[in-house]
């Protein structure tokens, strides 16, 4: 197993003493006895694992976190419309209530399908707080796909809004377990049996603190209860639903607050103590709450927090800027697209982000570049970064402040409850560091497995550890840094070629916004490489242009033979993934 020692290596900042202690010191300072992120030791499962002491125990612990916070602060933001912590409060505990007595138990599913509304918030914690398992279904699917979202998960109640049950109402026949229907503002009458009018149990927004002040419905939920199906965001195949736990899920809290931490002590200060009297911090939750980012990275760390939550219906970064102005947003980011696009609008400038204390994102890869262009544009904001998906809970290794500045390719270290390794791509040895190899991890925010699926299951996790599918290696220091995912390496005429590799060169070129490389079939090579890139705005590059600008920098076998230019955005899932797929038809016609 790959991880930092005492004495390893650091990288250094000329005329500097950065860093002040290694990884694993400061990892050692910050999970001992005593402190906030002490660190014990928990059979799950039957596999002794490294657990964190104080996380809340449960999402109902989480809520009644939020609810200490009272009615002074605010919680949710979404356009005119706020609610406090404690009028979200009475929401959830008259939801739960409502669900309790249509018959829900523990165990049964509840799906939520929508955008992000503040009725998402209530609906999921007013489910978990049953003891429901949570089923956030991709509002961007379409019918058939929400329909066997529906039926692989059995849902027994879903809560959508108007679109979404326009979308859903001829597939209802084929959802034989869905008993109840929650609609969230719907203009016209809706005469099911089935419907009902969220409405008519909570009212508007600015109603829910008139709500009645009664204490959640007494159901006894444990740590490591199921508590959420989220479905992977494969590009290819029937996504699969990922099983997490209450356990699995707050980690990702405790994460958070110790990679904080941990930028203080590596550069040699003290960390400040947290002030309960100080200003609220903001997040501006721009990325989908059914994305594993968006609601175990941003909603469920904000309301243990008492951060307030500025919700985006949909990403579009005038009104991001509206947003950050408006609210003094401190966080903002969620995936590197966001991120460029905060940098690169040229409306930018008049606005003023001044309020903003971090960029942060995950979920897909993000070039060098990036993380150079926050600092130099957002001066007093830290970049922050970090690995994870849907099987681990969101965040599994953290990366920010000075680390990230020097280490622009990693996606951090594991965070402490947290093992790497790298493993052969058969999967029968493990890599020493600095090797390549396919990327397994182990600890309390990996999930129990894929629901209804047993055999991809057994296939994926293996004694405690999950097997990723990412190609990977992890430096002596135990940095981890991704290199692609093992289905999209090409290997041309028996070379591999590292698709991130190439896409961090086309990003350095200073015409280009967005890139992705995709493999086109060849006859005798196997495939070959091809590019899709985005232009800046009012940014020019010639096809030649972009494939002599990678020949100078990388092998010549890993240049593109092809660049196509997109107009928009790289076709993106919710998780903020480019779909390969879709650019790999473009070049089908040769």
């Amino acid at each position: 197993m790959t991880k930092s020692a005492e004495n390893a290596p650091s990288a250094r900042i000329a005329g500097g003493a950065w860093p002040a202690m290694s990884i694993a010191q400061a990892h050692a300072l910050l999970t001992g006895p005593g402190s906030p992120f002490e660190m014990a030791e928990q059979t799950i499962r039957g596999v002794p694992t490294r657990v964190w002491k104080n996380a809340p125990p449960t999402f109902r612990d989480v809520l009644e976190a939020g609810r200490a916070f009272g009615d002074q602060r605010t919680f949710l933001v979404y356009e005119d419309e706020r609610a406090s912590f404690e009028a979200f409060y009475r929401a959830v505990s008259a939801f739960a209530r409502e669900l309790q007595a249509r018959g829900v138990v523990k165990g049964d599913r509840v799906a939520v399908i929508m955008r992000n509304l503040p009725e998402w918030a209530v609906a999921f914690y007013a489910a978990t707080a049953v003891g429901a398992i949570v089923t956030p279904l991709n509002a961007w699917w379409t019918g058939p796909e929400l329909e066997y979202g529906l039926a692989d998960s059995g849902s027994k109640i879903a809560i959508v809004d108007a679109e979404r049950l326009a979308r859903i109402f001829e597939h209802l026949p084929n959802c034989p377990d869905l008993e109840t229907i929650y609609v969230s503002r719907q203009a016209e009458d809706i005469s099911h049996p089935k419907v009902v009018r969220l409405e008519s149990v909570l009212g508007g927004t600015s109603d829910w603190i008139g709500l009645a002040d009664l204490p959640l419905p007494q159901v006894e939920i444990l740590p490591d209860d199921d508590a959420t199906i989220f479905y992977t965001s494969g590009t290819t195949g029937k996504p699969k639903g990922a099983l997490a736990t209450h356990r699995n899920i707050n980690c990702t809290i405790m994460a958070a607050g110790c990679a904080a931490v941990r930028a203080f002590l590596r550069r040699g200060e003290t960390p400040p103590t947290p002030d309960p009297d100080g200003p609220q911090r903001a997040a501006l939750l721009s990325v989908p709450c059914f994305h594993a980012t968006g609601c175990f990275g941003v909603l469920n760390p904000s309301l243990f927090a008492g951060a307030k939550v500025v919700i985006m219906h949909k990403w579009e970064p005038v009104r991001a800027f509206e947003l950050i102005e408006r609210e003094r947003v401190t966080v903002a980011g969620g995936v590197p697209t966001i991120a460029w696009q905060l940098i690169e609008h040229p409306a930018r400038e008049n606005y003023d982000l001044s309020s903003l204390e971090a960029v942060s994102y995950g979920g897909a890869p993000a070039a060098p570049e990036l993380v150079r262009q926050i600092v130099e544009t957002f001066p007093k904001s830290q970049p922050g970064n970090g690995w994870g998906m849907t099987e681990t809970s969101a965040m599994a290794t953290t990366h920010g402040a000075e680390d990230y500045q020097h280490r622009p390719e990693s996606c951090g270290p594991a965070v402490p409850v947290m093992d790497l390794k790298i493993m052969t791509v058969e999967g029968d040895r493990e890599l020493p560091p600095g090797e390549v190899g396919e990327l397994w991890c182990k600890g309390p925010q990996v999930v129990k497995g894929y629901w209804n699926k047993p055999q991809a299951t057994a296939e994926t996790f293996v004694d405690g550890w999950l097997r990723t599918g990412d190609l990977a290696r992890i430096d002596e220091e135990g940095f981890l840094f991704i290199i692609d995912r093992a289905k999209d390496m090409l290997i041309r005429g028996g070379e591999n070629i590292y698709c991130v590799e190439v896409e961090n060169v086309l990003y350095e070129h200073p015409a280009v916004m967005d890139a992705a490389l995709v493999g086109i079939p060849h006859k005798t090579l196997g495939e070959e490489p091809g590019a899709v890139v985005t232009l800046k705005s009012g940014a020019r590059a010639t096809e030649a242009e972009l494939r002599a600008f990678v020949a100078e920098r990388l092998a010549a076998f890993k240049a593109p033979v092809r660049v196509l230019f997109w107009r928009e955005t790289l076709p993106r899932n919710a998780s903020g993934k480019i779909m390969k797929n879709e650019l790999k038809k473009l070049f089908a016609d040769g």
